[in-house]
C-alpha cells in the first residue's frame, strides 16, 4: 500500500509538471488548444504508464496502439512521448513551427504516433481496424482510443461503437474525455449528449465511469477493461476543461486560445503552488 501511495504521488507530480510543459509549448507556438489538452493529462499519463512501448523502436510490432482521436490535444501527447524518451524534450519547443515533427495535430512523422488524427469522429473507427488486425494476427497487444465528448456529436462515433460491439473487440478500450465543454460552449447546450456511458451500453459495450483526474480510479478502470472478455470497454472519464488553471477551468473561451503573457505567468505560478501542498 505504501508503494501504491508513493506511485500516486509521483504520477500527480508528473501531471502538474506536464501541465506546465503543455502551457509553455502552446504559448511558444502562440497557437493551440489548452483547454482540452489540460483536461486529458491524467488520462494520457495513465495510459503511457501501462502501455507496452519501446521508445528505441517506435514501430515495434508487439507494442500497444494509441489513437488520439481528439487530435487537438496533441501537446499532451507530445509531452508524454518526450517523457518516455521517443524524442528529446528540447524538441517540444518546436510545436507548430515550420518543419517541426510536432504539428498542431498528430502526424506519423512524430516517433510514437501510429496514425494522423484531428478530423474529429474518425479515431474510433481507426482503432476498430487496429483491434480487428490484432485479432487476426492473434496478437497480445491492445488498442486505446481517446475521444473528446464534443466529438461524440459525430455520427461516425456511433457507427464505430456499433461495429466494435458487433465484432466483440475486447482488445479495444475507448476513453471519453467528458469535460462537458466544446468549442462553441457547454456540450449539453450545443447538442445534448446525456448519459454517454448508458449510450455505449445500449450499443453493447462494457462502460465504466471515473473521475478522470484520479490516477487510482483510472488504473482500476483500465485493469477492468483488460480483464473484460467478449465486448469492448469504454471509460467515461469525468474531467474539467482547462484543469489546473483556475481562470480557464470549464470555459469554452480557452478551447483554442493560447494562454500567454500575464495569464501564462499566473497559470504557471498556480501550478507551482500545488507542489507545496
Amino acid at each position: 500500500m505504501a508503494s501504491d501511495a508513493k506511485k500516486l504521488l509521483e504520477l500527480e507530480k508528473k501531471a502538474r509538471e506536464t501541465r506546465r510543459v503543455v502551457l509553455k509549448m502552446i504559448a511558444g507556438a502562440a497557437s493551440g488548444h489548452p483547454g482540452g489538452s489540460l483536461s486529458c493529462i491524467e488520462i494520457v499519463i495513465s495510459l503511457f504508464d501501462r502501455m507496452r512501448l519501446d521508445p528505441k523502436n517506435p514501430g515495434w510490432k508487439e507494442r500497444d496502439r494509441f489513437v488520439l482521436s481528439k487530435g487537438h490535444a496533441a501537446p499532451t501527447l507530445y509531452a508524454c512521448l518526450a517523457d518516455k524518451g521517443f524524442f528529446p524534450s528540447e524538441e517540444l519547443a518546436t510545436l507548430r513551427k515550420l518543419g517541426s515533427r510536432l504539428q498542431g495535430h498528430p502526424e506519423t512523422v512524430t516517433p510514437g504516433v501510429d496514425v494522423p488524427t484531428g478530423s474529429l469522429g474518425h479515431g474510433l473507427s481507426i482503432a476498430n481496424g487496429m483491434a480487428l488486425a490484432g485479432r487476426l494476427d492473434k496478437a497480445k497487444w491492445r488498442v486505446y482510443a481517446l475521444l473528446g465528448d464534443g466529438e461524440c456529436d459525430e455520427g461516425q462515433v456511433w457507427e464505430a461503437a456499433a461495429t466494435a460491439a458487433h465484432y466483440k473487440l475486447d482488445n479495444l478500450t475507448a476513453i471519453v474525455d467528458r469535460n462537458m465543454v466544446q468549442l462553441d460552449g457547454p456540450t449539453e447546450e450545443v447538442k445534448a449528449l446525456g448519459d454517454i456511458a448508458e449510450k455505449f451500453r445500449a450499443f453493447g459495450w462494457n462502460a465504466v465511469e471515473v473521475d478522470g483526474h484520479d490516477f487510482g480510479q483510472l488504473a482500476a478502470a483500465l485493469d477492468s477493461a483488460e480483464a473484460k472478455k467478449g465486448k469492448p470497454t469504454v471509460i467515461v472519464a469525468h474531467t474539467l476543461k482547462g484543469k489546473g488553471v483556475s481562470f480557464a477551468e470549464g470555459k469554452s473561451a480557452y478551447h483554442g486560445k493560447p494562454i500567454v503573457g500575464d495569464e501564462l505567468t499566473k497559470a504557471l505560478i498556480e501550478l507551482e503552488g500545488h507542489d507545496n501542498d
